[in-house]
């Protein structure tokens, strides 16, 4: 750490309040508006970041009152799942990893960034590197996919474009690595699962895209729900910190995933709440995402002496060094010199490149008889319910997209065909029995 955001971050500390500090690990979720508990909250330094609140009037509203109304003048953080686009929506994560194109990739990072810091977020739950080999994991569609060096590869170029070449530029999105470790390994697909794999599939197959990323210079990573061979990643000190911190050298924040402090309770490995605190302090987590386990849990730890003061410093200082890297302190509210033109929803320029990385993300695995593609023909049927779904179009984490601006199958079809007699069979609803 320099010594400029090394003295001013020390001189916060020591002027902190417990409940300042704790406050600085704490991420509430806002979205869509502040509520007026909410920002009674801020303005008593109870919350550090803020999440899934977007909108420059919203966050700069948000911001005024950590900057200007609380009694340390802190900046928030503000964040959100940007995960394959903001207003802008390009395919999944596992589409876009089939163009095997890391500069497509990078692109397409990087105008999300653009739209999401002109909506006045700084902070993104993405990448997804979970590298994932049973079809049946629902979440296989935010991520890579199966391959390692693939992932690697996806993890690198997401991490520089979100992040750009500098923090501190007013479009520089601050990138999450999630979720660490082996979360796509969960038994038979079931989504909280335990995972139980080898150190060889482990180290070979399900680390090597996080430590890209920290190669890369993210700043975050999100530590899976998941226990890793009884071990729940949240209380993980062999992963977070044994390896990750001191071997790979990652110096950045461990953001919990939602509410994953807790759970430690429903894991077995805690007690009580302070318990679960004190677990996730000592691993290395510095921001508790929408868990109240430490404003509830480490009081009671540190009466405990479960936990440290200089293990809460820790913390804290990560969590404002990122403030501090994203260049928060100086411009709380990062206004992009080009604010009126990144805002605009849907730019030609961005929606070209959304319909090339659609394209290019489309595998054909048959073409039976060279039926496409189709050229002059009088009839063409369309069966099932996803043919006409404008909503379905978005994806999963579709962040700030508008299904309004968003093109069916059916309707494209017929665009494309207008002399043809299109058909539609809908067959059964799509969340239906």
């Amino acid at each position: 750490m320099q010594n400029e955001p090394k003295r001013h971050i020390e001189s916060l500390i020591e002027r902190m309040s417990l409940e300042e500090k704790i406050g600085q690990l704490t991420l509430a979720v806002a979205g869509p508006r502040m509520t007026a508990d909410l920002r009674v909250a801020v303005r008593a330094g109870r919350v550090g970041t803020l999440s899934h609140l977007w909108g420059r009037e919203h966050c700069e509203g948000a911001q005024r009152v950590a900057v200007q109304e609380t009694r340390l003048g802190i900046p928030l953080l503000f964040g959100a799942d940007v995960v394959h686009g903001h207003r802008t929506i390009f395919p999944i994560p596992l589409a876009e990893a089939g163009t095997f194109d890391p500069v497509l990739w990078e692109r397409t990072a990087r105008a999300a960034a653009e739209e999401a810091t002109a909506d006045g977020l700084n902070l993104t739950y993405a990448p997804m590197l979970d590298v994932t080999r049973d079809p049946r994991w629902g979440r296989i569609a935010e991520g890579p996919g199966e391959d390692p060096w693939l992932a690697a590869c996806f993890a690198i170029a997401k991490t520089r474009g979100f992040q750009g070449e500098d923090l501190a530029e007013t479009t520089s999105l601050a990138a999450i690595a999630k979720h660490l470790g082996a979360y796509g390994a969960v038994a038979a697909g079931r989504d909280y699962a335990s995972v139980d794999i080898s150190e060889r599939s482990l180290r070979e197959t399900y680390l090597p895209p996080f430590k890209a990323a920290v190669e890369a210079g993210v700043s975050s990573i999100m530590p899976a729900f998941t226990d890793l061979a009884g071990v729940p990643m949240s209380a993980n000190v062999g992963v977070l910190r044994d390896l990750v911190r001191t071997k790979w050298g990652f110096e950045g924040v461990y953001i919990s995933d939602y509410n994953a402090i807790p759970e430690l309770k429903e894991h077995g490995v805690a007690a009580d709440i302070a318990d679960a605190a004190a677990l996730a302090l000592r691993a290395g987590i510095s921001i508790d995402f929408m868990g109240a386990a430490y404003e509830r849990g480490l009081p009671k730890a540190l009466e405990r002496s479960t936990v440290s003061e200089d293990d809460l410093n820790d913390a804290v200082r990560r969590v404002l060094h990122l403030k501090w890297s994203l260049g928060l302190f100086d411009d709380p509210y990062r206004r992009p010199a080009s604010e009126t033109k990144l805002a605009q929803p849907l730019s030609m320029g961005r929606r070209e490149l959304a319909r090339d990385a659609a394209r290019r993300s489309i595998v054909l695995l048959q073409n039976r008889g060279h039926v496409l593609p189709l050229r002059a023909v009088a009839r063409i049927a369309l069966i099932g319910p996803f043919a006409d779904a404008r909503s379905e179009m978005l994806g999963p984490w579709a962040s700030a997209g508008n299904s309004d601006d968003a093109v069916g199958i059916l309707e494209g079809v017929r665009s494309a065909f207008p002399t043809a007699q299109v058909c539609h069979a809908r067959g059964v609803d799509i969340d239906g029995d």
